[in-house]
Protein backbone atom coordinates (compact mmCIF):
# COMPACT_ATOMS: atom_id res chain seq x y z
CA UNK A 1 0.00 0.00 0.00
CA UNK A 2 1.56 3.38 -1.29
CA UNK A 3 1.73 6.21 1.91
CA UNK A 4 -1.39 8.26 0.03
CA UNK A 5 -3.58 4.87 0.55
CA UNK A 6 -1.68 4.54 4.31
CA UNK A 7 -2.73 7.72 4.80
CA UNK A 8 -6.20 7.95 3.86
CA UNK A 9 -6.80 4.63 5.52
CA UNK A 10 -5.92 5.97 8.85
CA UNK A 11 -7.90 9.50 8.40
CA UNK A 12 -10.65 7.50 7.73
CA UNK A 13 -10.15 5.04 10.78
CA UNK A 14 -9.49 8.19 13.12
CA UNK A 15 -12.77 9.64 11.84
CA UNK A 16 -14.61 6.55 12.57
CA UNK A 17 -13.18 6.08 16.21
CA UNK A 18 -14.90 9.73 16.39
CA UNK A 19 -17.97 8.36 15.65
CA UNK A 20 -18.36 5.61 17.38
CA UNK A 21 -16.56 7.54 20.36
CA UNK A 22 -19.62 10.00 20.65
CA UNK A 23 -21.77 6.94 20.83
CA UNK A 24 -20.02 5.07 23.13
CA UNK A 25 -19.39 8.07 25.47
CA UNK A 26 -23.32 9.11 25.17
CA UNK A 27 -24.35 5.34 26.00
CA UNK A 28 -21.67 5.04 28.93
CA UNK A 29 -23.13 8.65 30.10
CA UNK A 30 -26.40 7.93 30.59
CA UNK A 31 -25.51 4.15 32.24
CA UNK A 32 -23.37 5.92 34.71
CA UNK A 33 -26.11 8.86 35.19
CA UNK A 34 -28.66 6.18 35.99
CA UNK A 35 -26.75 4.54 38.48
CA UNK A 36 -25.64 7.26 40.25
CA UNK A 37 -29.25 8.55 40.53
CA UNK A 38 -31.86 6.50 39.07
CA UNK A 39 -34.90 8.09 41.04
CA UNK A 40 -34.13 11.12 39.11
CA UNK A 41 -35.07 9.21 36.34
CA UNK A 42 -37.98 7.03 37.65
CA UNK A 43 -40.52 9.17 36.92
CA UNK A 44 -40.03 9.28 32.95
CA UNK A 45 -40.57 5.68 33.12
CA UNK A 46 -43.55 6.18 35.46
CA UNK A 47 -42.03 4.50 38.23
CA UNK A 48 -41.62 5.47 41.87
CA UNK A 49 -40.15 4.58 45.10
CA UNK A 50 -37.15 1.78 45.58
CA UNK A 51 -38.83 -0.48 42.58
CA UNK A 52 -38.49 2.51 39.76
CA UNK A 53 -34.85 3.27 41.21
CA UNK A 54 -34.03 -0.37 40.72
CA UNK A 55 -35.65 -0.66 37.79
CA UNK A 56 -33.70 2.39 36.06
CA UNK A 57 -30.00 1.54 37.77
CA UNK A 58 -30.78 -1.80 36.19
CA UNK A 59 -30.90 -0.48 32.67
CA UNK A 60 -28.05 1.38 33.47
CA UNK A 61 -26.02 -1.66 34.38
CA UNK A 62 -27.73 -2.80 30.76
CA UNK A 63 -26.25 -0.23 28.82
CA UNK A 64 -23.16 -0.86 30.42
CA UNK A 65 -23.05 -4.27 29.07
CA UNK A 66 -23.97 -3.53 26.02
CA UNK A 67 -21.31 -1.21 25.50
CA UNK A 68 -18.67 -4.27 25.23
CA UNK A 69 -18.83 -4.65 21.46
CA UNK A 70 -18.73 -0.64 21.15
CA UNK A 71 -15.56 -0.53 23.10
CA UNK A 72 -14.17 -2.87 21.04
CA UNK A 73 -14.95 -1.21 17.56
CA UNK A 74 -13.57 1.57 19.15
CA UNK A 75 -10.03 0.49 19.27
CA UNK A 76 -10.03 -0.54 15.82
CA UNK A 77 -12.77 0.06 13.78
CA UNK A 78 -11.20 -1.92 10.66
CA UNK A 79 -9.92 -4.31 12.71
CA UNK A 80 -13.04 -5.05 14.53
CA UNK A 81 -15.34 -4.81 12.04
CA UNK A 82 -17.72 -7.54 13.68
CA UNK A 83 -17.80 -5.76 16.42
CA UNK A 84 -19.14 -2.83 14.97
CA UNK A 85 -21.51 -5.01 13.04
CA UNK A 86 -22.82 -6.48 15.90
CA UNK A 87 -22.96 -2.36 17.89
CA UNK A 88 -24.95 -1.60 14.69
CA UNK A 89 -27.49 -4.84 15.09
CA UNK A 90 -27.84 -3.52 18.49
CA UNK A 91 -28.40 0.13 17.60
CA UNK A 92 -31.10 -1.65 14.96
CA UNK A 93 -32.55 -3.38 17.41
CA UNK A 94 -32.88 -1.13 19.92
CA UNK A 95 -34.41 1.47 17.49
CA UNK A 96 -37.39 -1.09 16.12
CA UNK A 97 -37.83 -2.41 19.49
CA UNK A 98 -38.46 1.19 20.85
CA UNK A 99 -40.69 2.41 18.08
CA UNK A 100 -43.06 -0.67 18.27
CA UNK A 101 -42.75 -0.27 22.19
CA UNK A 102 -44.33 3.38 21.53
CA UNK A 103 -46.87 2.20 19.15
CA UNK A 104 -47.79 -0.06 22.21
CA UNK A 105 -48.32 3.37 24.80
CA UNK A 106 -51.37 5.12 25.14
CA UNK A 107 -51.75 9.02 24.62
CA UNK A 108 -52.23 8.86 28.05
CA UNK A 109 -49.47 7.91 29.08
CA UNK A 110 -47.49 11.07 27.99
CA UNK A 111 -44.58 11.59 30.11
CA UNK A 112 -43.63 7.67 29.10
CA UNK A 113 -44.27 8.51 25.12
CA UNK A 114 -42.01 10.96 25.62
CA UNK A 115 -39.13 9.08 27.06
CA UNK A 116 -38.99 6.55 24.74
CA UNK A 117 -39.37 9.28 21.94
CA UNK A 118 -36.08 10.39 23.33
CA UNK A 119 -34.90 6.58 23.00
CA UNK A 120 -35.97 6.56 19.22
CA UNK A 121 -34.33 9.95 18.44
CA UNK A 122 -30.96 8.89 20.50
CA UNK A 123 -31.12 5.56 18.94
CA UNK A 124 -31.17 6.47 15.83
CA UNK A 125 -28.72 9.32 15.75
CA UNK A 126 -26.98 6.58 17.29
CA UNK A 127 -27.31 4.10 14.24
CA UNK A 128 -26.52 6.60 11.33
CA UNK A 129 -23.48 7.18 13.13
CA UNK A 130 -22.17 3.87 13.34
CA UNK A 131 -23.23 3.08 10.04
CA UNK A 132 -21.10 5.80 8.61
CA UNK A 133 -18.22 4.70 10.87
CA UNK A 134 -19.10 1.48 8.98
CA UNK A 135 -18.69 2.39 5.66
CA UNK A 136 -15.43 4.92 6.55
CA UNK A 137 -13.37 1.57 7.63
CA UNK A 138 -15.47 -1.31 4.95
CA UNK A 139 -12.89 -2.28 2.58
CA UNK A 140 -13.95 -1.41 -0.97
CA UNK A 141 -13.12 -4.34 -3.65
CA UNK A 142 -10.24 -2.02 -5.21
CA UNK A 143 -8.25 -1.48 -1.61
CA UNK A 144 -9.28 -5.42 -0.74
CA UNK A 145 -6.21 -7.73 -0.78
CA UNK A 146 -7.57 -11.18 -2.19
CA UNK A 147 -8.81 -13.53 0.64
CA UNK A 148 -10.25 -10.48 2.64
CA UNK A 149 -13.60 -10.23 3.85
CA UNK A 150 -16.09 -7.49 5.42
CA UNK A 151 -16.08 -9.53 8.55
Amino acid sequence: MNADLESALRTRIWIARALIGVVAALNLQAAVAYLINPRVFSAGFELSGVPGAAAVAGVGILYLMWQVPYLFALINPARRRISLLEAILMQTIGLIGESWLLGTIGSEHAVLRASIIRYIVFDGGGLVLLAAAYFLVKPSSSRSKKGDSDV
